[in-house]
């Protein structure tokens, strides 16, 4: 952290005391760190009220996940869709509105909900998980494997194409703004073939059983991620910010070498 420039804070996200204090000296809270963790939204949120900072939270699209088996759902959504969420993120949604409630509070609070996240990162950790879980279990059995036939369809968002929505919200989005963050959309079936690609594997893909994947990442990642479909529109962040992507695409970066270090050392 101090390589990069950060000084930081000792403590975890279960201690309150240190988030509230540390959460008044900052200009504003920008939370990375977890979605559902309600103990530390709440902490800092109460710790925000009637300042107008800006208390900036990440979500994930999984709130508008569909699960699947690996079979594909045409269901889009965007900010001003409806969002019926399964049970495993009922606790996430019911915890962005409560974020979102201290507009009236005097907190500027804003979620950004990215869907999957692709592309090297500048900090400590380098990659998100889908695309690296794949590539890891490829290098395993020779070939790239999805879950069932791999046609669920994600929305993904460049690293830094991203990080350019949160300096825009940072700067400008209101109080109790809502965004999704996407800039295109790829099959797990899609994703597999540029990984064969890329390790030189000419051969078909191969589908998993719920047992295989449930082995290889959990039940609960292999049903609401790898099996799933999240297919959204940030249709607000264009429109109200200006938010502009314009990084390669996930399968370009695949292809092209964004992921040498998982094909080399995983």
């Amino acid at each position: 952290m101090r390589a990069l420039g950060i000084t930081a804070v000792h403590g975890s996200l279960d201690d309150v005391d240190v988030l509230r204090a540390a959460a008044v000296r900052a200009d504003l809270v920008l939370n990375a760190a977890n979605s559902d963790h309600e103990p530390s939204a709440q902490a800092i949120l109460q710790a925000l009220e009637g300042t107008g900072k800006a208390y900036i939270h990440t979500s994930g699209s999984s709130i508008v996940g569909t699960q699947s088996a690996g079979e594909r759902v045409d269901a889009i959504f965007d900010e001003e869709t409806p969002i019926i969420p399964s049970i495993g993120r009922a606790a996430r949604v019911a915890l962005n509105k409560y974020i979102l409630s201290f507009k009236e509070k005097g907190v500027r609070s804003v979620i950004i909900c990215p869907s999957l996240i692709y592309g090297i990162g500048r900090g400590p950790a380098k990659h998100s998980i889908q695309v690296p879980w794949l590539i890891a279990l490829a290098k395993k059995g020779g070939v790239a494997k999805h879950y069932g036939t791999g046609e669920n369809i994600w929305s993904n968002v460049h690293i830094d194409d991203l990080v350019d929505l949160y300096s825009l919200a940072i700067a400008s989005a209101p109080a109790g703004a809502f965004y999704f963050a996407e800039n295109g959309e790829n099959s797990m079936k899609q994703v597999c073939e540029a990984i064969n690609c890329t390790l030189g594997v000419n051969a078909e893909t191969v589908p998993m059983s719920l047992d295989e994947a449930s082995r290889e990442w959990g039940e609960g990642a292999a049903q609401n991620t790898m099996g799933s479909n999240s297919r959204v529109r940030a249709v607000r962040a264009r429109a109200e910010l200006g938010w502009r992507p314009s990084r390669p695409s996930l399968i370009d970066e695949i292809e092209n070498g964004c992921y040498t270090e998982c094909l080399v050392t995983q």
